[in-house]
């Protein structure tokens, strides 16, 4: 293969994009025109963008045998770029859940919202950690929360069919996806439990001992409804501790 395609169109996030089209999802028609083109040194250019580099060491550490060239490049190829504004949806309810994505750079929220117009966070999510309403994009029903960027955030999505195809055919993206469903049941596990039988203070403290990146980088309000309690209680909790 040579070196990166170069023309005066292209854009330096994507070689071959036309416009503006890296701000959103790359389009059926364009992704079409570069597989049928086979243009190797543009695909080159595509799959070896900085934006996948934290991608590919993020499989390889949760699989055991190393991804060749070739199938990273089979992975990159289904795996589309996006960004998000600050308060821009990624998912609003009501809408079905198409595309799971994995957060290169910025932070997210999953929350419902209630008959009084209250927020209710049931995901908070940072870099190398995964987007989407699963119930929603498995079952391709309506979901009922939103997703939203807290900060300007860069994302890879990718679709139900293409993720059951690489899941099928690459062992170590396979391997992946088995490990990470297995660490998001026992974390949901862990979370039930302690907002059943634990009290505020110690759901607090397990909080912060789990999650350290996310106190720096969401308000007190948001980290008060993921853990179920008022901002009020929150504050008092968190006085109990500066005291102590």
């Amino acid at each position: 293969m040579g070196g990166p395609h170069k023309d005066e169109n292209s854009n330096p996030r994507w070689a071959g994009n036309r416009g503006n089209l890296h701000s959103d999802y790359i389009d059926d028609f364009d992704y079409k025109i570069l597989s049928i083109a086979g243009n190797e040194k543009i695909i080159q250019h595509f799959v070896y963008l900085p934006v996948f580099e934290s991608f590919h060491n993020y499989i390889n550490k949760y699989s055991t045998v190393p991804l060749t060239n070739a199938q990273f490049e089979q992975i990159s190829s289904v795996f589309r770029p996006k960004t998000l504004r600050k308060k821009q949806y990624f998912l609003q309810e009501g809408e079905v859940c198409k595309y799971f994505g994995f957060i290169v750079k910025g932070a997210m929220r999953q929350y419902s919202v209630d008959d009084k117009g209250a927020e209710h966070i049931v995901n908070l999510s940072l870099e190398n950690w995964w987007v989407g309403d699963r119930e929603s994009f498995v079952m391709l029903t309506p979901s009922i929360y939103n997703i939203d960027a807290w900060e300007d955030t860069e994302l890879l999505v990718i679709t139900k069919a293409d993720t059951l195809q690489i899941v099928r055919e690459i062992p170590a993206f396979n391997e992946m996806v088995r490990k990470m469903d297995e660490m998001h049941f026992i974390a949901a596990q862990k979370r039930t439990n302690a907002a059943v039988s634990l009290p505020a203070d110690k759901r607090y403290i397990d909080f912060i001992n789990n999650y350290p990146d996310l106190m720096q980088r969401f308000p007190q309000h948001i980290i008060a409804s993921y853990l179920g309690i008022s901002k009020e209680t929150l504050s008092r909790v968190r006085n109990r501790g500066v005291r102590k």
